[in-house]
């Protein structure tokens, strides 16, 4: 879903709450091949709530990134998610897209809760020939002022901003490239964040259900951080696997358990309100990943929860890379949180 548009050869660049991502990938007939990748962690409190509280820190770190990672591509791809983010499906009168590309901000005024002068829209036409002669839009709104923020941010960087996605469908472009949906077969994509979690239920490689969810990797850190009294820095440490002073990981199995559980519980809802309103959908598999994805025993405990196959997915799982230019297990290591970044860096200028 492209908000502005632009150039040719993209980056894919992924602002998060706690680090930023840049992805480039060559595409070499095929398939796709890892062509540079950085990751860079933010000071807390610098994104609260998707909102950015501190600008001149990110366009430091990410200028400081694409000089160290020698990032030649200038125009980026960017996504937001969360509160400022409104995804629905609409039935309006069948129309042809030129059509709709005019009226789309009347077919969309009962559905936002902005002024339209506030917003930026995007549509993709799903299905014609309906009941009533109506026809199936998926309808995607932003906050202008979100944009702004975030544009001008990477500008300051030095970089060009062409294409501005939604997190749960940069994810989709993700899992689509890596892995192969059967016919029919519906799947769950989970993307664990620091502070927000995205769901994308995916069938026929059309997204049916989205939502974004205020929880994610930073209540794990949060709760050892008061259980354990330590610093968010020594709490992130234990929760990577590291030991802290006399604390190891083994101190806070039980923590994190619980959050996990609190996690699926959310998941859980989410799925319970897809189910509610499709009841003949069913989920075959939920699919995980996300810097939060990461902590120990996560996938047996939410499984457990929705009583539903959970996998975890590598977003560069089918892309190949030059073993010396990239450390295998430095790959490993920041695998699970680029796929936003990767679903990015495979978004075509013109793509809706």
């Amino acid at each position: 879903m492209a908000l502005i548009r632009g150039s040719k050869v993209l980056a894919g660049l992924d602002i998060g709450s706690s680090s930023i991502k840049v992805v480039q990938l060559k595409e070499t007939g095929k398939g796709y091949r890892l062509a540079n990748m950085g990751v860079r962690p933010l000071p807390q409190e610098v994104i609260v709530d998707g909102a950015i509280m501190d600008a001149g820190i990110i366009s430091d770190t990410l200028r400081e990134m694409t000089r160290e990672i020698k990032l030649k591509v200038k125009d980026v791809a960017l996504s937001v998610s969360g509160h400022s983010v409104i995804i629905k499906k609409i039935k309006v009168q069948e129309m042809t897209e030129e059509e709709l590309e005019r009226n789309i901000q009347f077919e969309a005024e009962q559905y936002v809760p902005f002024d339209s002068s506030e917003v930026n829209m995007d549509f993709v036409i799903l299905g014609t020939g309906g009941e009533g002669g109506k026809m199936d839009v998926l309808l995607v709104v932003v906050k202008k002022d979100v944009i702004s923020d975030l544009t001008n941010v990477v500008r300051d960087a030095g970089l060009n901003p062409v294409v501005v996605d939604v997190d749960a469908f940069a994810l989709e472009n993700m899992y689509e490239t890596n892995y192969v949906l059967a016919p029919e077969e519906v799947v769950a994509l989970v993307n664990v964040g620091a502070s927000t979690t995205n769901i994308n239920i995916v069938r026929d490689g059309i997204s049916i259900f989205t939502r974004d969810i205020s929880v994610g990797g930073n209540q794990f850190t949060e709760a050892i951080q008061k259980q354990l009294q330590v610093s968010f820095e020594e709490a992130d440490q234990l929760k990577r696997g590291e030991t802290v002073g006399e604390k190891s990981p083994e101190d806070i199995k039980s923590i994190l358990g619980v959050i996990s559980d609190n996690l699926g519980q959310e998941i859980q809802r989410s799925l319970d309100f897809f189910h509610s309103s499709t009841p003949d959908i069913q989920i075959s598999r939920v699919s995980l990943c996300g810097g939060g994805a990461k902590v120990p025993d996560i996938v047996q405990a939410i499984e457990q929860r929705l009583n539903v196959q959970v996998e975890m997915v590598n977003p560069l799982e089918s892309i190949s890379y030059n073993r010396k230019k990239f450390d295998q297990s430095y790959l490993e290591e920041v695998g699970p949180m680029l796929g936003v970044g990767v679903g990015l860096a495979i978004r075509k200028v013109y793509d809706r």
